[in-house]
């Protein structure tokens, strides 16, 4: 019998007979890519434009830059999630755990698949341009294709490096400097913000390899890289634990604000984000306690019911303390 190669393990989705009509199409894709996921970067975000806000200026004058920043966030999801999905099409379908997933499946039509997506990159990018016409800031238009291009270049990475959770890790990091950026450039690359990008892409890239260990086995039968297929389970939890412990030390100096051994944080800053910092610690243990507890059962509660908690609790209880600070 002759030796199976990755390939050889993969299939081409169904095609589907004709295309479906478009509010369907949107309401598949929706569900498909979990629209309620853009939790976890979107209270970044928003901190990191609340950060880059002038305390001498008004806060009305920040709504319209803020609902920008919220379209251009869940756009810009949108783009990478649907470009994920077309991108591993075949790997899904082969994939028992992802099989059913809309493009995988053929449910919804690849062709129609690329146009949300292009229709997706094209809201944010008339987000970005909104604030070069209202606010006269060039630098989210300037800037946005490399950013599309950077979120799209995580489906790929899985092909050529295991550290493709680093990579996840920074796309969704660089939301609280893009929201700085869109409000204020010259404060856009504050302690405060590096630190938060810091937090974001330590804590993104641990709980997406405690996430592929599901798919431990698929990725080496198919030839796919991921920290679990290089370095086994338990290396694999050990390095989410490390990076995990480095996040809540980023989020520790942010918290200190001006009060920290290295004052790099936002002088508002003060109780609130540093119970933010314990909660969002206390958290990740519990993360890594469930799935000691629970194994790959804890998952589910692990990455999407705890990590939305944390975010929601972080981006909220920093953004009472810079409004009140």
């Amino acid at each position: 019998m002759p030796a199976q190669t990755p390939d050889s393990t993969l299939h081409t989705p169904p095609a589907l007979a004709r295309p479906l009509p478009w509010s369907r199409c949107v309401r598949l894709a929706a569900a498909d890519i979990k629209l309620s996921h853009s939790v976890f970067a979107l209270p970044f975000a928003l901190l990191g434009a609340l950060v880059a806000h002038e305390p001498s200026q008004r806060w009305g004058k920040l709504i319209g830059p803020l609902v920008l920043v919220g379209v251009c966030m869940v756009a810009a999801r949108t783009w990478a999630m649907l470009v994920n999905r077309l991108a591993d099409a075949r790997f899904d379908a082969a994939n028992p755990r992802t099989a059913r997933r809309v493009i995988a499946s053929g449910q919804l039509h690849a062709r129609q698949g690329w146009t949300l997506a292009v229709a997706s990159a094209g809201v944010f990018l008339l987000a970005c341009s909104a604030f070069w016409y209202l606010y006269n800031n060039p630098w989210p238009i300037a800037l946005a294709l490399p950013v599309l291009g950077w979120l799209a270049l995580y489906s790929y990475a899985k092909r050529f490096t295991a550290l493709c959770h680093v990579l996840l890790g920074s796309a969704l990091a660089i939301s609280p400097i893009a929201a700085g950026l869109a409000v204020d450039p010259a404060r856009a690359f504050s302690g405060t913000s590096v630190l938060l990008a810091g937090f974001v892409m330590l804590w993104v890239a641990g709980f997406d390899v405690l996430y592929a260990l599901q798919d431990e086995a698929f990725d080496r039968q198919a030839g796919l890289h991921s920290i679990p297929a290089a370095v086994g389970a338990r290396r694999g939890v050990v390095l989410a634990r490390i990076l995990h412990a480095g996040a809540s030390v980023c989020l520790l100096l942010a918290s200190l604000g001006a009060r920290g051994p290295l004052a790099l944080g936002d002088p508002r800053f003060g109780a609130l984000m540093l119970l933010a910092w314990v909660l969002a610690t206390a958290l990740l243990v519990v993360e890594h306690v469930v799935l000691v507890r629970r194994g790959l059962a804890g998952l589910p509660v692990a990455f999407f019911t705890i990590n939305g908690v944390l975010s929601l609790a972080v981006g909220t209880l920093g953004a009472i303390d810079i409004v009140l600070g």
